[in-house]
């Protein structure tokens, strides 16, 4: 994911020497640590709609609008549920015969589809009537089991996962794994699209993350780059923000475009040491990410850029910065898998 980074070279202007850099490294490690380490729990404040740019802008509104359709469901889950299913992808078939953007099955559809966008049709592959559909059926699911005890969200996802009766039985989210993991991931997945919250923490993982990666300065860059002795211990931009969070216990996707749903969005002026920054060729569009590089501080990260070069320091703020993800473990695990979408 990192040879586009080229386009780049012309904002960015010369990088900073890795051994200019000596002192400025030790202070980034040394106040990481402390700052990381001081941080409070808990997010603070009350996240409204939909973080910038992390829906593709083609579905951002109907996403929003849909999402509010009833008290179960709020545009974030949503775009988490369609995220999971489809990877945005309207033309998405699984071998169960699940189609479009919100894998319905034929039989679902012929019951629950509706004509969300009054063409006179109800059309599968449209994500301007399955994108309602799959809204108007979690609602249709919460308002079946909204005298069940527990979460109403909860017990919606888990009517959709394993049926409403399996709900009603067991009095709540049944005792299956997999529908209590289903649960969890899309719950969790959905903070990875709302919009941005004040005092969203950092972690001490964040600065494990920046200390492997500011190991690796000076390092050639390789495209498609793992780190493997094979390949000399040489990255690629997303091979290095993957390597480290591994070196913390935190996997993610290989890609760039895919750790971004990762976590939550902070703001430009929240950003933390550990998160990491993206840069995309369409802001309004995150499948567009080309480029991702670790925060450290004072509007630097560090990134392998492109062929050529070496892992170093460079700026963030340039006009193809689309924004940032504060990765957490569960963040991470809620990702769908590369053959799951």
């Amino acid at each position: 994911m990192g040879e586009d980074w080229r386009v780049r070279k012309v904002w960015l202007g010369v990088s900073v020497g890795v051994a200019l850099c000596a002192s400025f490294v030790a202070l980034l490690v040394i106040g990481t640590y402390v700052v990381a380490g001081n941080l409070m729990s808990g997010q603070g404040g009350d996240t409204v709609g939909l973080a910038k740019g992390a829906v593709p802008a083609s579905y951002a509104p109907l996403v929003q609008r849909w999402g509010n359709l009833c008290p179960a469901i709020n545009p974030a889950l949503l775009a988490a549920q369609l995220y999971q299913e489809s990877g945005w992808n309207p033309k998405a078939q699984s071998p169960a015969n699940a189609k479009g953007i919100a894998q319905f099955i034929p039989g679902t559809w012929a019951v629950h589809g509706v004509d969300g966008d009054k063409d006179g049709d109800r059309d599968i592959w449209d994500p301007r009537d399955a994108i309602p559909s799959a809204a108007a059926y979690d609602c249709s699911l919460a308002k079946y089991v909204k005298d069940v005890p527990g979460d109403p969200t909860h017990n919606m996802l888990a009517s959709y996962n394993a049926g409403a009766y399996a709900v009603i039985k067991y009095s709540g989210v049944p005792p299956y794994r997999e529908t209590q993991n289903y649960v969890k991931t899309i719950t969790t997945l959905a903070k990875s699209f709302e919009a941005p919250v004040r005092k969203v923490p950092s972690s001490r993982r964040a600065a494990g993350a920046i200390y492997f990666a500011q190991d690796k300065l000076g390092t050639e860059y390789l495209w498609g780059g793992d780190g493997t002795p094979e390949e000399g211990g040489r990255f690629d931009c997303s091979g290095l923000t993957k390597a480290a969070y591994h070196s913390v216990g935190i996997e993610l996707p290989r890609v760039a475009n895919d750790q971004w749903n990762a976590g939550p969005h902070p703001k430009r002026d929240e950003l933390l040491p550990g998160d990491l920054v993206f840069f995309a060729y369409d802001l309004n569009d995150p499948r567009s990410i080309h480029h991702v590089g670790i925060y450290v501080g004072g509007g630097q990260m560090i990134n392998a850029p492109y062929t050529g070069a070496v892992i170093r320091y460079d700026k963030i703020d340039t006009p193809d910065y689309i924004g940032a993800t504060r990765v957490t473990a569960d963040g991470a695990k809620a990702l769908p898998k590369p053959d799951s979408v």
